[in-house]
């Protein structure tokens, strides 16, 4: 996708984080926004601010979990601007503890939005591109799936969360080849950041009452929420650095993007591990003693 002006994008979890400033870079490039939070307020404020640097906006509250509240996003775009060029499927919240410790609400809570919330997004939104390319033969788009580094990775005390975002690096490697199989002008990208400073560590504020967990929380539940917020919070590379980036593969139509490139060789080591049937590469070979920090806040100690 070359050509940006005048073109719509959606972005769903935009009123902050990587979504906002996905939105930031859309507007300057002239794009005609459609964005989707759960936060009402901080849409709010996104939505005007955006306006006041001109773009057109369209905001809708939208818990991306309910294949319904996606559906009347796809289709409010719609008839707000008349087609769908680029689509963000971005909205994320973070989980961490013992994979065995994890609740199921838990569970629900993390896959609905960063699995089923990337799921709703591929059906429905890969459906309206598809039409939109039917009645118009210049029409070029992409899709963007925000996955993790825990997408490539398996981190100890991040059960929840490793799962949900490999199955959105499977999702989206299989929307690409399915895309290619039947030749469309839409092209598919995974972006796999690592400790980037935004929510995510915080988003348990944002945790529906009906999914909130009747256990109590554990040592190892503590320790790895501690862990992600140091690691998140002191992260160099900006949320808007990676939506820089993110736009300069649309442009190049890369389909993996990565925040940290240096973390390729926790990567390399996982995979030399699964072809020759070894043990599971330790991902935190490198760093021993962010290690060491969560084995003793999972035993508890300070």
């Amino acid at each position: 996708m070359k050509e940006f002006r005048g073109r719509v994008a959606v972005i769903t979890g935009a009123a902050s984080g990587l979504g906002r400033e996905f939105a930031n870079v859309a507007a300057g490039l002239g794009m005609r926004l459609v964005l989707a939070d759960v936060q009402a307020k901080a849409l709010e404020r996104a939505s005007e601010e955006l306006q006041h640097q001109g773009a057109e906006v369209l905001a809708m509250v939208v818990d991306v979990s309910k294949g319904a509240h996606v559906q009347e996003l796809a289709d409010s775009a719609v008839a707000r601007f008349g087609a769908v060029h680029l689509v963000f499927n971005n909205a994320g919240v973070g989980s961490g503890g013992l994979i065995w410790e994890n609740s199921e609400q838990d569970w629900e809570w993390v896959l609905g939005v960063n699995l089923w919330g990337v799921i709703h997004g591929v059906r429905v939104f890969t459906r309206v591109m598809l039409e939109c390319a039917a009645a118009d033969p210049a029409y070029e788009g992409h899709i963007v799936n925000t996955a993790s580094m825990a997408g490539l990775l398996t981190a100890p005390a991040m059960g929840v969360y490793n799962v949900s975002k490999h199955a959105v690096v499977a999702l989206s490697e299989t929307l690409y080849h399915d895309l290619q199989l039947v030749e469309a002008p839409i092209g598919a990208s995974v972006l796999c950041p690592y400790f980037v400073p935004t929510g995510i560590a915080h988003s348990h504020r944002h945790r529906p009452d009906d999914l909130q967990s009747e256990e109590s929380v554990t040592a190892s539940q503590m320790a790895a929420q501690a862990l992600t917020e140091k690691a998140v919070g002191s992260g160099k590379v900006s949320a808007a650095d990676v939506a820089s980036l993110t736009f300069d593969g649309i442009r190049e139509k890369r389909f993996y993007l990565y925040s940290h490139p240096q973390a390729l060789g926790a990567v390399a080591q996982r995979c030399e591990a699964i072809v020759h049937a070894q043990q599971p590469a330790d991902p935190y070979a490198a760093t021993p003693q962010i290690r060491e920090l969560l084995k003793a806040g999972v035993k508890g100690r300070r």
